[in-house]
């Protein structure tokens, strides 16, 4: 029996993103795992309400991020 030893780096990042007041928006985690994405999960805030997590793959953020491109290409205040 040999002695094997296993060493892993995560990393948990924590994003807020909220309205100018903060009392809305959302929180987006990412665990990196020896130096790869692991998870990605959303959630949604309200007041002082969290929604569940929804994990998400690379596919559905590269979707995310092109419907987030497409609404910020149209001028407006939203």
């Amino acid at each position: 029996m040999a002695l094997r030893r296993q060493k892993n780096n995560i990393i948990n990042l924590a994003l807020v993103i909220a309205n100018a007041d903060e009392k809305a928006g959302m929180t987006i985690d990412q665990t990196i795992l020896n130096g790869k994405s692991a998870a990605v999960s959303f959630r949604l805030v309200n007041g002082g309400r969290k929604s569940a997590a929804v994990k998400l793959d690379r596919a559905a953020c590269e979707d995310l991020l092109e419907a987030v491109t497409e609404i910020l290409a149209s001028d407006g205040d939203f």
